[in-house]
């Protein structure tokens, strides 16, 4: 699979990249962890949500190294919800699929707060509850912190199946950037454990192998958001051993092999640093004979996934929705 990049942005991101650098906003690479996170969640957090639904709440599950935070989002009216729309029962309604949602920020910023918007969207859209993960942020907890709590979250999930009203082997595992690495590594983790099935992955521009080895690293490195000098700050706050940067958990595309993974679509952005990276992901599932669809978005830049709202609200993010959304349901139901 050989991605590339529009001749320039479209023109809804060329609007965009100017606002962004209007805001004169200092670089991840420039702040500490908490600047670096405060400064995503002004930049991400809307007043108010992009998607209303039935129901939203927020939950606490246990995890092996304590509680674990969780957004549940159920898109199906019929499904029971108190006053306060939390859900109280899912059974309700008949067995869905349900996704588990990792959100991304290079593993140190990010929250189920910044990406409520996506995780409502992918909920409205498929009609599948959402359980977003506000899993364990480095550098105060570094690989496999947050991965523990993604598959702890998976498992949670698979337990929780009839109560929710999902079906335990229709779970897709999804996250975009750093959450598309949890979700391939979560994958992979469930393989080798023989742990809860997982029947689809959703890679959103994933993290998956060593990015400097890249053409789009050198062509989309400056001045398309995400930057080469982000990316190395994030895997410094990541990584509190050297020796980790090794582990197939940490980068699933050092992994010998994959064969046995659940069907995924992975999706890139052209001017993104992460394009090549996640298409030579996709290119290694297909080649152990994992069912795969490739989509390439080749005028975006990355992040474009949840720009669907105001005050960016660009038309190829619907579209990537409606894809995915597709390539989802054509496996699932």
């Amino acid at each position: 699979m050989t991605p590339s990049r529009a001749p320039e942005p479209h023109p809804d991101v060329k609007n965009f990249l100017e606002m962004y650098n209007s805001l004169d906003v200092p670089a991840f690479s420039e702040s500490s962890p908490q600047e670096a996170r405060e400064q995503f969640e002004r930049l991400q957090t809307g007043a108010t949500p992009a998607v209303d639904l039935p129901a939203v709440e927020d939950r606490t599950i246990d995890g092996p190294d304590g509680e674990i935070p969780i957004r549940l989002y159920e898109p199906n009216p019929e499904a029971t919800a108190d006053d306060n729309g939390a859900v109280v029962d899912g059974s309700a309604v008949d067995d869905r699929p349900a996704i588990l949602y990792f959100h991304g920020g290079g593993w140190v910023i990010g929250s189920i707060e910044t990406h409520d918007d996506t995780a409502r969207k992918l909920a409205a859209d498929s009609g599948y509850p959402v359980v977003s993960v506000d899993y364990r942020l480095a550098p105060e907890h570094p690989f496999p912190a947050g991965l523990v709590d993604c598959y702890a979250a998976l498992e949670w999930t698979a337990d929780a199946a009839p109560a929710l009203g999902v079906d335990a082997d229709r779970i897709v595992v999804a996250g975009d950037s750093a959450g598309g690495n949890l979700a391939a590594a979560t994958a992979l983790l469930a393989r080798d454990r023989g742990g809860p099935d997982i029947a689809y992955q959703l890679l959103i521009y994933p993290g998956t192998g060593d990015v400097t080895e890249t053409e789009a690293y050198v062509e989309n490195g400056d001045g398309y958001v995400l930057t080469r000098d982000d990316m190395a700050w994030f895997r410094e706050q990541y990584f509190a051993r050297e020796i980790d940067e090794g582990n197939v958990y940490a980068m699933p595309r050092l992994a010998n092999d994959l064969s046995g993974l659940p069907p995924a679509t992975v999706l890139t952005a052209g001017f993104d640093p992460l394009r090549d990276d996640g298409a030579a992901y996709a290119e290694r599932l297909e080649d152990a004979g994992v069912p795969v669809t490739y989509r390439n978005y080749d005028d975006v830049v990355h992040g474009f996934f949840g720009m669907f709202a105001e005050p960016v609200s660009l038309e190829r993010a619907d579209e990537a929705h409606e894809d995915v959304v597709r390539d989802m349901q054509k496996v699932l139901e």
